[in-house]
């Protein structure tokens, strides 16, 4: 029996102070998706690949199913935020290259079938995803989350060289195919071997452009994130990941085989003619989905066959922990990533109120004056893109002795590069390498020129760019291996509005393909250098550059 009487001791309750952990990650991950605008001239670029090019749409999901990884990442780590600075580490110098990126050109050029900015639009978006997660999460969720970051580089999921080295080649062995079994079954290929003509009006055409490199990526992607999800060991993650992309071709292969089939169906059913283009998307689709079913068959087959630890390794989620971290130090970190956020978007919503101001149609007329030296104004045009966007507006001068007609081209958006867009449409310079020119102002330009044969025109293109009153674009002299760069242009802050850089392009051609590719170039040289001697492109790029 107690001696001392009964007493109520009154515990205080311990209250979290602060936000809770899964609030701290629902206001990171807001400002995390704010702060993209910092990177705002790569998501464009990205989004005009995504938009323009079918067989990069997919890409566009991969920044969603990547986000969602990194969520079910740091949950299961129990929103553990124990972030570290080393994340501003890698977001600042990630913002900073994009900015100069802005205003200057740098291109890696490979070979003359290819070329890539530097820094490619995948590594900055890898890179700004990994340190918004050491920033808010640390070295912990980098680690739990490395897939999904890692996932970001595959937002061009079909890069050009994937598309020369693997489709293109799997491609025509599906065509080639096809037309054999056309011709097993008695048809005849027309004279290039490209098409079936059933009737005078009613055929199909078999060629590699036929491809099924959309589902075989898309069947790769989903092997690949259910490898990840379900922890299938390395090997058999690439087994099945490589397997799906080549079940994707095998599938297009039989579209292509059942199409023709049809069409020779509908020789006899005429009523069938008319409907070729629905019969190849269902049949297309149908084909899809049962391959996919054969995939999720081999997945659900292989996460049967894991030892029971995988198996729960896949599913298990960590225990609790304490968070450590002071909470000012997380509202530090809070604060950070909104100060870059408000920063970027106030820069952006300037710079388009800029952008918007000066499209006005009268400085883009007063831009390409009516005469320049001994050449007249001829006419003018815009080149756009599939998405509408202007890309240069051209104004062409011909000579009164009647000699080389000159185009030249002012980009309205900031650095589009010709070189780069050659070669994403398949097309190699015969020769490539810097060029100098001299101009009204009894200056030199330098340019990076590249010379082009189309079969039926040769065609010198001379790029390169104007901040206030400098210009130049540089080119290593190379065989191959070697960069393309500009200085980066003058601005303030994040919007840069004081003289953005401003591309410029000079065009001559000539239809004489009998010249060898040096007699052709040494001509045109001295086409541009006659008129461009008559050119102050200062004054061509004003009202461009403000």
């Amino acid at each position: 029996m107690s001696a001392f009487p009964d007493s109520e001791i009154a515990v205080p309750i311990a209250r979290a102070k602060g936000l809770s952990p899964a609030q701290f990650a629902g206001f990171a991950t807001g400002f995390a998706l704010l702060g993209v605008v910092a990177i705002w001239p790569t998501m464009l670029t990205l989004w005009n690949w995504w938009t323009t090019d079918a067989t990069k749409s997919l890409g566009m999901v991969v920044p969603l199913a990547s986000l969602v990884l990194i969520l079910r990442a740091w949950r299961a780590i129990c929103w553990e935020a124990k972030g570290s600075w080393w994340g501003l580490v890698v977001l600042l110098p990630t913002i900073a290259a994009v900015w100069i990126q802005q205003r200057a050109v740098l291109i890696l050029v490979v070979s003359p079938q290819w070329s890539t900015p530097l820094p490619p639009p995948s590594l900055v978006l890898l890179a700004y995803a990994l340190g918004v997660v050491l920033l808010f999460g640390g070295a912990r969720l980098c680690r739990a989350a490395l897939f999904p970051i890692l996932l970001l580089w595959f937002v061009n999921p079909v890069p050009r060289v994937f598309s020369r080295l693997v489709d293109l080649p799997l491609q025509t062995v599906s065509a080639h195919m096809a037309r054999a079994f056309a011709v097993h079954l008695g048809q005849h290929l027309t004279p290039d071997n490209l098409r079936l003509m059933f009737t005078p009006e009613f055929g199909m055409f078999i060629a590699p452009g036929c491809n099924g490199i959309r589902g075989s990526v898309t069947m790769g992607f989903i092997a690949l994130i259910a490898g990840y999800l379900y922890r299938f060991r390395w090997y058999a993650n690439a087994l099945v990941v490589m397997g799906s992309i080549l079940l994707g071709y095998i599938f297009n292969l039989v579209r292509l085989c059942l199409l023709v089939l049809y069409y020779v169906a509908a020789l006899h059913f005429t009523s069938l003619q008319n409907k070729a283009e629905g019969a190849d998307y269902l049949i297309g689709g149908v084909l899809f989905l049962v391959a996919t079913l054969l995939l999720f068959a081999v997945i659900h087959r292989l996460r049967d066959a894991q030892p029971p630890d995988a198996q729960q390794a896949a599913t298990a989620t960590d225990p609790i922990q304490t968070q450590k971290e002071p909470p000012r130090i997380r509202y530090a970190q809070l604060a950070a990533m909104a100060a870059i956020a408000l920063i970027a978007c106030a820069g952006r919503a300037r710079a388009s109120a800029i952008h918007a101001n000066h499209e006005s149609p009268d400085a883009v007329e007063q831009a390409f004056p009516p005469r320049l030296g001994n050449y007249t104004l001829t006419r003018t045009w815009n080149e756009t893109i599939l998405s509408g966007t202007v890309i240069y507006n051209w104004g062409q001068y011909a000579p009164v002795d009647r000699g080389t007609k000159i185009a030249i081209g002012v980009s309205p958006v900031l650095l589009h590069d010709p070189l780069t867009c050659h070669t994403a449409r398949g097309d190699s310079p015969i020769w490539q390498g810097p060029l100098t020119f001299a101009d009204a102002r009894a200056g030199t330009i330098s340019y990076s020129s590249a010379l082009y044969s189309d079969g039926v025109t040769e065609y010198l293109e001379a790029a390169t760019q104007c901040s206030g009153t400098s210009c130049g674009e540089y080119a290593t002299q190379r065989n191959h291996f070697g960069f393309v760069f500009s200085r980066p242009g003058t601005g303030s802050g994040l919007d840069g509005d004081v003289a953005r850089p401003v591309a410029v392009l000079v065009r001559a051609e000539t239809l004489d393909l009998s010249m060898s590719p040096d007699v052709a170039r040494r001509k045109l040289s001295g086409d541009l250098q006659a008129f461009l001697a008559s050119v102050r492109l200062e004054d061509l790029t004003r009202p461009y550059s403000r």
